[in-house]
């Protein structure tokens, strides 16, 4: 299974955050650092790339949502008028239609929350690397001044600590909106019996037709307006 962009982006940060200490213990830590800040950048460009992803997802649901109203709408001229023919097994087929579109809605409705849902968390991972990134910045900025100065070990150990605190509470942070989000939700074990759904689909069906028999009635025993 491909690796989910929150997996990815948490690992990335658990990442910089042992880079960053271990770079800060070595000769070579500021080049390490910034090609640690190079892999945040870059699980930033798929953040982004899996906001818009997201944000396509609401705008394609909404779209399929009036295709699928209005062709509800249509059916149900077509069951009404099938009625009026008393066709009820035509009017019948138009209703058993318009269910699984009823359901269709429903499962676009899902779509839209589900990727709402999904563009609030990415907002947050987006969050947490820009502050990442631009706190490594820093750090190496801060790092390669003190070797220039040559600053004694006491010195650099100190900023050693100073560092992880920094990238703890930034951890921290990060590990929240992971938290929070959880991972995707795995998709519901489907319980349903095949012989109580056939049951309820013939009920609405047939509660459907009732309705529209009954409109149809309640029109036709209207007093006739005379002219003139």
């Amino acid at each position: 299974m491909p690796e989910s962009i929150f997996a990815r982006v948490q690992r990335v940060l658990a990442a910089s955050v042992e880079d960053a200490v271990a770079a800060l213990e070595r000769a070579s830590g500021a080049s390490l650092l910034r090609e640690t800040i190079r892999q945040v950048a870059r699980a930033a460009d798929e953040v982004r790339a899996e906001q818009q992803a997201a944000a396509d997802s609401i705008v394609e649901a909404r779209r399929a949502q009036d295709k699928v109203r209005a062709r509800i709408a249509e059916l149900d001229e077509k069951a009404r008028y099938a009625l009026g023919r008393e066709r009820d097994d035509l009017a019948g087929a138009a209703v058993s239609k318009q269910l699984d579109l009823d359901a269709e809605l429903a499962r676009l409705d899902r779509m839209q929350a589900e990727a709402a849902e999904r563009a609030v968390k990415l907002d947050e991972c987006a969050a947490a690397l820009a502050q990442r990134k631009a706190q490594m910045e820093r750090e190496v900025t801060a790092f390669e001044a003190a070797e220039q100065a040559g600053a004694p070990g006491s010195a650099a150990a100190q900023r050693d600590r100073k560092l992880q605190e920094k990238v703890d509470r930034a951890q921290e942070t990060f590990d929240r909106v992971m938290a929070a989000s959880g991972g995707v939700a795995a998709g519901r074990a489907d319980v349903q019996e095949a012989e109580i759904d056939a049951l309820r689909r013939d009920d609405a069906i047939e509660a459907r037709l009732a309705a529209m028999r009954d409109a149809q009635a309640r029109r036709a025993a209207r007093p006739k307006r005379k002219n003139g």
